[in-house]
């Protein structure tokens, strides 16, 4: 938990696991400022609906805010005194970037260079950041190690995400403050986003719609539930000893085939899935495997979640959520 008298801010609190992430602190009494810009990619009642649950805390202030405006966002960490910063806001979706690449510009590239300033003028001690597992690309070594080349990536957002790390390297060579990126392995549960697998999927299904299935259902995906991504990103904002620049993989450490994944959601829901198989999309990859020996070694991560466990819960939440 946060010293005593010490705000954390976490930019994207009305997002999937920037919601999450304030939750956990807040409910053990700590101050978080939150930024959200509550822009329209998908449902913003469901941003409002996660919103309103850190509001009803007293130790949260929610501010909204576009990151590119850079003037607000210094008067801000000017204002306030922030020792550890998390950057979790961010436009999300690969597919998305081929059809919308400014809106990867804006919120990737330009916002995160406004929240590097900002913690430099500000002497802000650590940034945490999400990157994410499409840094891999079309990696063919398995499991995916922080070691591994991520020189090739094979959509716009996973270089907007390449950037960010490098950007972040820049800044602590620079400026000297701590910089700590993690990879976030396809994160799904409670409160996730109606673009993600398990929500699109389940959705479907209740519906009489066919699934779309790309790449003939040939996908391997390393499933993560999101109270073990929490886990981590805490650690990685908490623990000592960390380096001054450090890069996490952040997942399951099991790859799950998505034809699998499909079916479990299906049981859970009593009903046969159908599926529409099509070509491998532009910009996706067939598998992705995170290695976490580095996470367990230095943030002590252990995710516990296996997908049998996930997906009910995910489901409860759905039906509950969409008064089914």
């Amino acid at each position: 938990m946060p010293s005593e008298n010490n705000k954390i801010l976490i930019t994207g609190t009305s997002g999937f696991i920037g919601f999450h992430l304030a939750k956990s602190f807040l409910e053990e009494g700590a101050e978080v400022v939150g930024i959200d810009n509550f822009n329209g990619y998908y449902s913003i009642n469901l941003k409002e609906s996660r919103n309103e649950i850190l509001e009803d805390f007293k130790g949260f202030q929610g501010i909204r805010m576009n990151l590119c405006d850079y003037e607000s966002l210094l008067e801000l960490f000017s204002r306030e005194s922030f020792e550890k910063v998390c950057h979790l806001a961010a436009q999300p979706g690969v597919r998305y970037s081929l059809s919308h690449p400014f809106a990867y510009q804006k919120s990737n590239l330009e916002s995160f260079l406004n929240v590097l300033e900002a913690c430099r003028h500000s002497k802000v001690k650590r940034l945490v950041f999400a990157s994410s597992s499409s840094v891999y690309g079309n990696n063919k070594q398995l499991p995916f190690s922080e070691e591994d080349s991520v020189d090739h990536p094979v959509s716009l957002y996973a270089a907007t995400k390449k950037a960010n790390e490098l950007m972040a390297h820049a800044y602590h060579q620079l400026y000297g403050f701590q910089t700590i990126g993690l990879r976030f392995f396809t994160v799904y549960g409670p409160w996730g986003r109606p673009d993600m697998a398990s929500w699109m999927f389940t959705d479907a299904i209740l519906n009489d719609r066919p699934i779309k299935v790309f790449n003939q259902g040939n996908m391997r995906r390393d499933f993560t539930y999101i109270d073990d991504i929490i886990q981590g990103v805490r650690a990685a904002l908490l623990k000592e000893d960390l380096d001054p620049f450090e890069i996490f993989n952040l997942g399951n450490h099991q790859s799950e085939n998505l034809m699998d994944f499909i079916n479990l959601i299906g049981r859970e829901l009593g009903k046969s899935p159908e599926m529409e198989l099509l070509p491998m999309q532009a910009g996706d990859v067939e598998t992705t495997y995170a290695d976490i020996t580095k996470a367990r070694e230095k943030l002590g991560f252990e995710p516990k979640t296996p997908i049998e466990k996930g997906i009910p819960e995910f489901i409860t939440w759905f039906k509950n959520y969409n008064n089914l």
